[in-house]
């Protein structure tokens, strides 16, 4: 059986393992940052236009809010449309969360011949799997064989040469190139005609904004002094780990984590359940604000049942040291 479960969507329990509670005085929840430090801490979900790069997408965001950078996470090719999430200024740390994050296509394939609709729904179906792929020749990474995995895979209509479908897949999947397998194993060959993105990780379609609507919410923030559009538009950072699986540290913990220090089972007081040593974790503060990115070094269960050891290996910094007071001395190696 293929394995679809898709690992932006995986349930996890919340799984405290103390009492706590967080200090006012330092911090804010995400959700009640100003609208100056959302511009500061967020992320805009943009819907991309045809035609122009990834990147000059992005660098239009970041000019027409008057931020000093600004990052995109997944690029898409120029002509290829849909969500594209933007990370304003210091969020553009976090932008590597979403980089082994599944995506999502609606994908409108040409056949190059005709083929009965059943055999081409049969053949498709096949690829919903472990599939293997040769990067395009126009791709930025090498070309070698690599399997990537298809979570979903549902053809939405099929008229004559014309197949339109959607798929769900693991980062680094290329519908070009599932297309032109497609028509290798069909035998007719086939072409990716067109493509739209309605996914990554757990961004969708029906959030995403466009650079007008964009435009507008600055505008009415900047002249009419409404936040609303604003807020509707730029999300928090830590909308960008929502995917991932997290640890919530003490308020003690934080200053030291900033600064790059492992992060020790005491430091913990909460965690999600499924975490597999060596997995990608978020590392929160009790108001739910992005610490750090790290690879766990114990399972959920091991960090529940001991009270030693290294919970959390930082590799990217996300808060500000002094945000948090300092609770413990650092030690060990460094995050970025």
């Amino acid at each position: 059986m293929p394995e679809t479960t898709d690992p932006s969507f995986v349930n996890r329990r919340r799984l405290v393992r103390a009492d706590f509670s967080s200090d006012p005085a330092f911090g804010a929840e995400p959700g009640k940052r100003c609208a100056e430090a959302l511009l500061r801490l967020g992320v805009v979900v943009l819907d991309k236009p045809a035609g122009p790069t990834s990147h000059q997408v992005a660098a239009w965001a970041r000019d027409l809010l008057g931020v000093p950078r600004a990052g995109h996470g997944g690029t898409l090719d120029p002509n290829v449309t849909g969500v594209l999430p933007v990370t304003l200024d210091q969020a553009t740390k976090a932008v590597g969360s979403l980089l082994y994050a599944s995506k999502e296509y609606v994908c409108y394939m040409k056949l190059h011949k005709d083929v009965r609709e059943d055999k081409v729904r049969s053949v498709l179906s096949e690829f919903e799997d472990e599939i293997f792929q040769v990067p395009p020749l126009r791709s930025a990474v090498k070309r070698q064989q690599r399997s990537r995995r298809v979570y979903r895979l549902a053809v939405l209509e099929v008229d004559g040469r014309d197949v339109l479908f959607s798929a769900a897949c693991q980062a680094g999947t290329y519908i070009r190139t599932l297309c032109a397998d497609v028509g290798e194993v069909l035998g007719v060959g086939a072409h990716m005609q067109e493509l739209r993105r309605t996914r990554t990780a757990r961004f969708v379609e029906r959030e995403a904004v466009t650079l007008h609507d964009l435009k507008d919410a600055f505008v009415f923030w900047k002249e009419d002094h409404e936040e609303g559009p604003l807020r509707a538009a730029v999300r928090p950072m830590e909308a960008l780990l929502s995917h991932l699986p997290a640890v919530v540290i003490r308020d003690g913990a934080v200053d030291a984590v900033c600064h790059g220090a492992r992060l020790a089972v005491p430091g913990l007081v909460a965690l999600d359940s499924g975490i597999a040593k060596g997995d990608r974790v978020a590392v929160l503060t009790a108001k739910g604000e992005g610490v750090a990115l790290g690879t766990a070094e114990m399972a959920s269960e091991a960090m529940m049942e001991t009270n030693q050891g290294i919970a959390v290996t930082p590799q990217r910094i996300l808060m500000p040291t002094g945000t948090y007071p300092k609770g413990w001395k650092s030690s060990g190696p460094r995050a970025s």
